[in-house]
């Protein structure tokens, strides 16, 4: 058994997919990668199983009966922010996009996909849930202007708002931390904090990036703290 067979065997997957046939197959390849997964054909079926049992990562389709995903990730991260949830859509609009990652989502994916980029996502997202394992007992509370950010818990605070992070923004916001005032590239940002080869083509850090500046920026269209480097990627200088 490899590593990453060690790593991964035996973590619990939700399948929130009403696609008959795009879910058999998505179980299939799954569950010989050595996941357990659990599917739900509708938002209620996913929310109910969500209240039953515990998971390691959701996959969360948006057009869906009943609840579609954009109220099933809300419901959700008002009950568990560290849980990771992939969202996968047909739509191409940047809104969809744009919307489910701002109820929750840590990353998307744009049918049709192939298997492998799947695949990639969710190791991917599981080495980032481990982070979050790994950190848990530190208390690590970081300051800049007005905000404050404790990566323990992962809550913060603009102002007199308070905000609760997902674990993929507070995992971004920590790489910014770590490397305040030096240029990181979207390269660097995909493959260092999402554990995704840059060769996959995804606008999630910029998405990420105007969710930060919404939260803890003054004026999020005149940043002062993320800055946008033209043709690079960005710097943090809080």
């Amino acid at each position: 058994m490899t590593e990453k067979d060690r790593q991964y065997k035996g973590k619990r997957i939700l399948l929130v997919e009403d696609e008959e046939t795009l879910a058999t197959g998505l179980l299939f390849n799954l569950k010989e990668e050595g996941y357990h997964v659990f599917w739900a054909r509708d938002g209620l079926q996913a929310l109910e199983l969500f209240e039953s049992d515990t998971y390691d990562l959701i996959i969360l389709d948006i057009m869906l009966p009943y609840h579609d995903g954009f109220e099933v990730a809300q419901k959700i991260r008002q009950k568990s922010p560290q849980i990771p949830i992939l969202m996968l859509t047909a739509r191409t609009g940047i809104y969809d996009r744009i919307k489910g990652l701002e109820v929750g989502a840590d990353d998307y994916l744009t049918k049709p996909f192939h298997l492998r980029e799947l695949l990639l996502r969710i190791e991917g997202m599981l080495k980032r849930k481990s982070w979050y394992k790994s950190e848990d007992g530190k208390s690590t509370i970081c300051n800049f202007g007005e905000n404050e950010i404790n990566f323990e818990t992962l809550s913060g605070r603009a102002g007199d708002r308070e905000i609760q992070l997902t674990l993929q923004e507070a995992r971004l916001l920590k790489y910014f931390f770590d490397h305040k005032n030096t240029v990181v590239s979207r390269k660097e940002l995909l493959e260092q904090v999402w554990n995704i080869p840059f060769e996959i083509e995804t606008r999630t850090v910029d998405n990420f990036v105007m969710r930060l500046r919404k939260y803890f920026e003054p004026d999020p269209t005149r940043p002062v703290y993320f800055k946008s480097v033209r043709g690079v990627g960005y710097i943090f200088t809080g």
